[in-house]
């Protein structure tokens, strides 16, 4: 998203939590550790579009129903908030 002045939100030098390149971030030939194996299933447990339901609504209560001023940090927030909405939606059409 492009701001009117200058990078948006979701450039990596605005981010919360700056990452790197996405494309690498889920290689099949790297085994995952204990806890990542342990996170995927709790999150298959509990559902894709159902986590995606559950964050898009905290998402729209926070931007859409809150009197609360946002800075960089929380714009920032929002936007990696609504980054894992539409991925597991997309996950969600999958399975």
């Amino acid at each position: 998203m492009q701001t009117s002045n200058g990078p948006g939100v979701d450039s990596n030098a605005n981010s919360v939590n700056p990452m790197h390149d996405a494309r690498y971030a889920s290689n099949p030939s790297t085994m995952l550790t204990k806890s990542q194996a342990e996170f995927w299933y709790a999150i298959e447990c509990q559902g894709y579009k159902e986590l995606a339901h559950s964050l898009k609504m905290v998402h729209d209560l926070a931007l859409y129903h809150s009197d609360v001023p946002f800075d960089k940090a929380e714009k920032s927030a929002l936007f990696d908030v609504n980054l894992l909405v539409e991925e597991f939606q997309k996950l969600g059409e999958k399975a």
